[in-house]
C-alpha cells in the first residue's frame, strides 16, 4: 500500500469532481478552495470572489500600466485554478485594454469559465481576445444601451454591480471570480459584493506605481474595513485568504458598474 500524501494533480482532479458535487478531497488545495463550493449566503444567490497580486508595497502596476507578472508561477496556477473552479471570471475594461487576456483555463485542467467585460461606457473595441476568439462564452457588462452584441460577446444592460449579480445568477452562473483590476475589485468591495478576496503579496517594493485598492479617502483608521485573514504560501509568494461576508468600508455606499 502506498501511504505516500496525494500529489497536488491528485488534490486538483478531485478539487474538480467537487465542483460537480463529489465530496472534498484532503489537502491544502482543498483547505484553500473549499469556500468556494459551498451554497451561496447572500440573497443574490453568487458566490463573489475577488483576487489582486500585489507587491509589497501595495503597487498592482507600475505607473505606465505594466503588469506582468507581479506574482511568481504559484500565482498563476492559482488564478487559473480559480477560473476552472468559478461559473465565471469577470473583469474591467482597463485590463482588457492594457492586457488583451484570453481568460481561459490553460495552466491547469478544468472548464473554461464565462468570461464577463465591465465596460460601462462601452469603449473597448470588439477586436479584443475576448470579443472574437471564440475560446468561451463572453458577455459585455454596461450601462450604455445599443447593440445586442459586441463581436461574439452578448451584451448585458444593468444599472449597478447587485443588478449584474443577480442577472448572472438568473443564468445559473453563481460562482463569480473578480480576476482583476484594482479599480473593478475596488468597487465590488466599495459595494458589499465581495464574499472573499484572495490576496497575493510578491516579494517586490516598486515604490510607485498603481495602488491595489482606489476607495474614498478616509479620516480615520475607524473608517477602514478589519477582517481576519488566513496565509497560505504560494511559490515564492504569499497569498492572503480574506473572508469578507459581503462586508464593506463604512465609508463606501455606492455599487455602480466601476
Amino acid at each position: 500500500m502506498n501511504d505516500a500524501p496525494p500529489t497536488e494533480d491528485t488534490e486538483w482532479t478531485a478539487l474538480l469532481a467537487a465542483r460537480r458535487g463529489g465530496a472534498l478531497p484532503p489537502g491544502q488545495l482543498a483547505a484553500l478552495f473549499a469556500p468556494l463550493l459551498t451554497a451561496p449566503q447572500a440573497a443574490d444567490g453568487c458566490i463573489v470572489i475577488g483576487r489582486l497580486a500585489q507587491t509589497l508595497d501595495g503597487r498592482i502596476a507600475c505607473t505606465n500600466g505594466a503588469s506582468q507578472w507581479i506574482g511568481g508561477r504559484g500565482d498563476i496556477l492559482h488564478t487559473h485554478r480559480l477560473r476552472a473552479l468559478c461559473d465565471v471570471v469577470l473583469v474591467g475594461a482597463g485590463t482588457v485594454h492594457h492586457d488583451d487576456p484570453r481568460l481561459t483555463t490553460r495552466e491547469v485542467s478544468g472548464p473554461n469559465p464565462v468570461r464577463v467585460v465591465l465596460d460601462p461606457g462601452r469603449r473597448l473595441p470588439a477586436t479584443h481576445k475576448v470579443f472574437c476568439d471564440g475560446a468561451a462564452p463572453t458577455l459585455l457588462a454596461t450601462i450604455t444601451p445599443g447593440a445586442a452584441t459586441h463581436g461574439q460577446a452578448e451584451v448585458l444592460v444593468h444599472a449597478d454591480l447587485p443588478g449584474l449579480l443577480r442577472g448572472l445568477a438568473a443564468r445559473g452562473l453563481t460562482k463569480i471570480f473578480v480576476e482583476g483590476g484594482g479599480r473593478t475589485v475596488s468597487a465590488f468591495l466599495a459595494a458589499g459584493c465581495l464574499d472573499r478576496l484572495h490576496l497575493t503579496v510578491a516579494p517586490i517594493i516598486l515604490g510607485s506605481g498603481i495602488p491595489a485598492f482606489s476607495l474614498p479617502q478616509a479620516a480615520r483608521i475607524d473608517d477602514g474595513l478589519r477582517f481576519n485573514w488566513t496565509p497560505h504560501r504560494i511559490g515564492e509568494d504569499m497569498l492572503f485568504d480574506i473572508a469578507l461576508g459581503r462586508a464593506r468600508p463604512g465609508i463606501c455606499t455606492e455599487g455602480k458598474l466601476p
